[in-house]
C-alpha cells in the first residue's frame, strides 16, 4: 500500500511513508507523536497518511506492517521471458495469480465490503460498467447476480447507460469497474449516477483515483503492476474476477435457500435447452 501510494502522497506524509519503509520494524514501536520526529514531520501528518491510506488509524497501519514483516519473502509478479518453456510459464503464472488474489484479499475492507453487500442486496437493478478488459468482469458479474434473480446489466455503449442511470430508481446500484482507477467514462457514469442519488460502487485497484473519488462505496484489487506482457491484463482480471466472486458469494449467502432454489432453477433451464438441442441435432 505505501509502495503504491507514495508518488501520490503529499511531501509531509511521502517522508513517514519512506521512513516506515526504510524502517519497518521500528515504525512499529513509535507513536504518532515519536514517529512524526523520525521523518521530520508531525502526528498530524501520520493521522492524515492512515487516512490517505483508507486506514481507521495508526494501529491499523501498524498491524498491516506487522502482518507483511511475517510473510515469507515473494519474488514478485514475473513476466514471461521470450521462448520460455511451458513449464516455467506454468510456474510463474500461478504464483502470480497467487500473490495478486492473496494481496487483494488483504486490501479488501470489511466494513465497505459490508455496505456493498447490504445494498446489492437490496437492489432492485444492477448496472455493471467498465470498458475493454474491464467489461469481461462486468459481463461476469450479470451473468452470475442473474443466476440468483438479480437484475443485472453489463453495457459498454456510454449513451446507454447513462439512458439507464436517467430512470434509474434509488434502489439501483452502479458498479464501475476500471482497474487503473483512471477510465474517465467510468468515472464521468458514476458521476452522473451521483446526480441522480443512485448507490455507486467502484472496483479499482488501491490508491486514489477519478473512479474510486465518485464513488459511494469503494472496493479495491491488489495494486500489483502488470507484468510488461501483460497477458490479456492477467493480473488485474484475476483481482477484479475475485471481487466478484466475493461480492457474489455474500450476497447469495444471505438469502441461502432461496439462492440454492434459484441456482437450481436456472441449471433446470439450461439444461432442458441442452437436451432440446442435442435431439435436435440428432
Amino acid at each position: 500500500m505505501l509502495n503504491e501510494m507514495l508518488s501520490q502522497l503529499p511531501p509531509s506524509e511521502k517522508k513517514i511513508a519512506s521512513y516506515i519503509l526504510e524502517h519497518p520494524h521500528e515504525a512499529l514501536s513509535l507513536t504518532a507523536s515519536e514517529l512524526g520526529k523520525r521523518s521530520a514531520t508531525s502526528s498530524a501528518a501520520v493521522i492524515r497518511l492512515c487516512k490517505s491510506l483508507d486506514l481507521k488509524g495508526l494501529q491499523d497501519l501498524k498491524l498491516r506492517i506487522a502482518g507483511d514483516l511475517q510473510k515469507k519473502k515473494s519474488a514478485g509478479v514475473r513476466d514471461i521471458e521470450p521462448n520460455e518453456s511451458p513449464i516455467s510459464i506454468i510456474e510463474k503464472m500461478t504464483n502470480n495469480s497467487i500473490q495478486t488474489i492473496g494481496e487483494t484479499a488483504e486490501l479488501l475492507s470489511i466494513d465497505e465490503l459490508t455496505k456493498a453487500v447490504e445494498i446489492l442486496k437490496n437492489a432492485r437493478t444492477i448496472h455493471f460498467f467498465g470498458l475493454g478488459a474491464s467489461h469481461i468482469i462486468a459481463q461476469d458479474a450479470q451473468q452470475k447476480f442473474l443466476r440468483i434473480n438479480r437484475f443485472a446489466t453489463a453495457f459498454t455503449d456510454m449513451h446507454l447507460v447513462a439512458t439507464l442511470i436517467a430512470n434509474a430508481h434509488q434502489d439501483d446500484v452502479i458498479v464501475g469497474i476500471s482497474f487503473s482507477g483512471q477510465t474517465f467514462e467510468v468515472a464521468k457514469i458514476l458521476e452522473l449516477a451521483n446526480q441522480k442519488g443512485v448507490n455507486t460502487i467502484s472496483l479499482t485497484k488501491y490508491g486514489a483515483s477519478i473512479v474510486s473519488e465518485q464513488a459511494d462505496i469503494r472496493l479495491y484489487t491488489s495494486a500489483t503492476m502488470e507484468p510488461t506482457f501483460r497477458s490479456g491484463a492477467t493480473s488485474s482480471r484475476i483481482a477484479q474476477l475475485h471481487v466478484i466472486d466475493i461480492l457474489f458469494m455474500c450476497v447469495a449467502s444471505q438469502a441461502y435457500e432461496k439462492t440454492v432454489t434459484y441456482l437450481d432453477e436456472t441449471r433446470e433451464a439450461v439444461g432442458f435447452l441442452r437436451e432440446n438441442i442435442k435431439s435436435r441435432k440428432n
